[in-house]
């Protein structure tokens, strides 16, 4: 059975606008390769009621949660404390991170901010860091990751090890000059005819192009023969309307 898996951002600065979120796209296709598929993803602000709403709600209809965000060391890094309270389990100053964290800084620079990045929910597992040295952690089905790109990849590298594998999704992008207007109907009757991949469809629009218009159709499934019929059908319905198709990475 197929894994399913939620992603959990966490910070005002994503809703703003002031930060472009580079996670979710950089933890769907971490996933994909393992097998594993990405349902959902939700943003919230640093709110530890919403961060703990949306966490429970996530852990309880998903295998793996992932969060990422606020765990630094300045106020408003809350999410320890929410995921804490969404478990329902005290916090604390972590033993090993205590100590990984204090051995970075020189004497009398290990100050109550930077403490606070030691502070883990009890129970929890820590996550390795290796640019950094702050720890994420792991509690149920959830793991907590840092909101820095280059943190929290190398924070899922490091657990990947653990995740759980299943069948990669295989996929398949054939574009064409074709309007989706055009080829909507004939899309509809190919995705009844292969039930066993799904098909989709994402409009462009090239400014200065003979046809303008076009799409880029795309087949995903976990089986490679299916994903390759579905192709080969999809060609020829492009051919049948007038247009060339062509495959892309």
């Amino acid at each position: 059975m197929t894994s399913t898996a939620a992603v959990l951002v966490i910070g005002d600065e994503i809703l703003s606008g002031r930060t472009q979120d580079t996670n979710t796209n950089h933890i769907a296709r971490f996933l994909a390769a393992l097998g594993i598929d990405l349902k959902e993803a939700r943003v919230v602000p640093d709110d530890r009621c919403e961060i703990v709403a949306a966490l429970n709600a996530l852990r309880a209809r998903h295998d793996l949660v992932f969060t990422t965000g606020g765990i630094g060391p300045t106020h408003d890094d809350i999410t320890a404390d929410a995921v804490a309270a969404a478990f329902n389990v005290g916090i604390g100053y972590h033993p090993e991170a205590y100590a990984l964290l204090e051995a970075r800084y020189p004497p009398g620079e290990f100050n109550e901010a930077r403490k606070r990045m030691a502070r883990i929910p009890h129970g929890a597992a820590l996550i390795a860091n290796s640019v950094s040295g702050a720890p994420g952690f792991q509690i149920g089905n959830v793991y907590v990751m840092a909101g820095v790109p280059m943190v929290m990849r190398a924070m899922l590298e490091a657990i990947a090890p653990q995740l759980p594998r299943g069948v990669a999704v295989q996929s398949i992008t054939v574009e064409a000059a074709v309007p989706e207007g055009v080829v909507a109907a004939g899309l509809a009757a190919l995705q009844k005819a292969h039930p066993d991949v799904a098909i989709g469809s994402y409009p462009f629009y090239r400014e200065g192009a003979a046809q303008p218009f076009g799409a880029q159709l795309v087949i995903r499934g976990r089986d490679g023969d299916a994903v390759e019929r579905a192709a080969q059908a999809l060609e020829a319905l492009i051919r049948e309307l007038g247009a060339a198709p062509q495959r892309v990475k």
